[in-house]
């Protein structure tokens, strides 16, 4: 048992560190956004309304998979529906959700992200975007469970952005490499009379196989 709130603690910790990192990074402003992470069948999750630099120990905030409240005092994050939708559906361990202004820029323009560059293919592929609904609503968690299908990141129309992985480290390097793309694409897409190319799912496909085997080994 000792362990166990040792673990709850540690982890509690690291999510604060993230959703600090958020802000910093310039993927969020203010209380916007909301991280949360997984031990066994409980969610540890940002509390509504907080800065997070304000965050200590004694907040720590967490539910079950019904969302029923287990830790704290604070009320969860109003967008605990979609946090919730992703780990039902996926293998998350962790879940971060942002209001990064590129991203959300891109969210207003198209249904997709085009693929202008490879690291879609450490997605899962080209980037959908859910279609608008309320925040913290179970359309919107309906919503982004579909564009999240096979994928590990989308855009929220009109919102901004969400992704998991399997530590708070890999989704929010999977959030920053969101927003970098968008902006890659505005960016590209800006310029008058220039269409950018695009990536076609053969090469999305290579650059995926690829990736999946990138980086240092155990």
């Amino acid at each position: 048992m000792h362990d166990h709130s040792d673990r709850i603690a540690e982890s509690w910790a690291e999510l604060v560190d993230t959703a600090r990192r958020t802000v910093a990074d310039g993927l969020v402003v203010g209380t916007s956004g909301n991280v949360s992470c997984r031990i066994k069948d409980l969610i540890l999750v940002t509390p509504t309304g907080v800065p997070y630099d304000r965050l200590g120990p004694g907040d720590l905030t967490a539910v079950d998979l019904e969302g029923r409240q287990i830790i704290g005092s604070l009320r969860p994050t109003s967008e605990l529906p979609m946090h919730l939708a992703v780990y039902r559906d996926t293998s998350a361990t962790a879940v971060v959700h942002t209001h990064a202004p590129y991203a959300t820029a891109v969210s207003t323009l198209v249904t997709e992200l085009p693929p202008v560059h490879y690291m879609a293919g450490a997605l899962g592929g080209p980037v959908r975007v859910a279609r608008y609904a309320l925040y913290g609503t179970d359309e919107l968690a309906g919503n982004t469970r579909e564009a999240l299908r096979d994928r590990t990141a989308c855009l929220l129309q009109n919102h901004g952005t969400i992704a998991y992985g399997d530590s708070l480290g890999q989704a929010l390097d999977r959030t920053a490499q969101l927003e970098w793309m968008c902006r890659v694409w505005l960016a590209a897409s800006s310029l008058p009379g220039h269409t950018p190319s695009l990536l076609s799912p053969a090469q999305l496909d290579e650059a995926r196989a690829t990736l999946d085997g990138y980086g240092q080994r155990d």
